[in-house]
């Protein structure tokens, strides 16, 4: 069965579509009119192993912010449909990934229970439009969205393009991981039986 969901979302800010496959090959084809952007939705489509087609279109003359955050509610949405019920999947994931001076670690839990933890080191400096607080509203959108549990810990770094660039990459390889079928598991991986 295929792992796949569209979903498309218009509002008097933004308008975005989007085609989301968990079991892909790392194919991205992203278009946000954020050029930065897209390169870090690419990272996390590429090292995941997910296939990602994306357009938005936003008020970007306002600022980014509309923008980004729908895009995190869209691929959340886009991320949870795709799992349906989450029966059969490992559920827990992790990645790390260091960037030249930076290293982040990034654990999910596809629990639908959704929480973001987000901790960067005090001396980041912004140095453009799209920055590491951007990030975290795309972030929080994308958890709460897609139902899951968020921690996203950078461990030490200077250069923000580096330490988006880990975060990015850590997130695409914990998700791979929590989205991958259990071989022989049937069920949810809760003493619920729910997630």
């Amino acid at each position: 069965m295929e792992r796949a969901a569209t979903i498309d979302r218009r509002t008097n800010e933004t308008e975005i579509e989007a085609g989301f496959q968990i079991d892909g090959s790392g194919k991205a084809d992203v278009a946000t009119g954020i050029g930065f952007f897209d390169h870090m939705l690419t990272l996390f489509t590429v090292h995941g192993f997910f296939d990602l087609t994306l357009r938005a279109r936003g008020d970007l003359e306002v600022d980014f912010h509309h923008t980004v955050e729908d895009v995190g509610i869209v691929l959340g949405q886009a991320l949870s449909r795709a799992l349906g019920k989450r029966e059969g999947i490992c559920r827990y994931g992790q990645g790390a990934v260091p960037m030249d001076e930076a290293f982040s670690r990034v654990n999910v839990d596809l629990s639908n229970r959704p929480f973001l933890v987000y901790h960067l080191p005090s001396t980041i400096r912004s140095q453009g439009p799209f920055d590491a607080y951007l990030a975290r509203e795309f972030f929080r959108a994308f958890s709460v969205h897609g139902g899951l549990n968020l921690h996203i810990n950078v461990d030490y770094g200077e250069n923000e393009h580096h330490i988006l660039e880990s975060i990015f990459k850590a997130l695409g390889r914990a998700l791979n991981v929590a989205c991958k079928r259990h071989e022989g598991f049937i069920g949810t991986l809760s003493s619920k039986g729910l997630l």
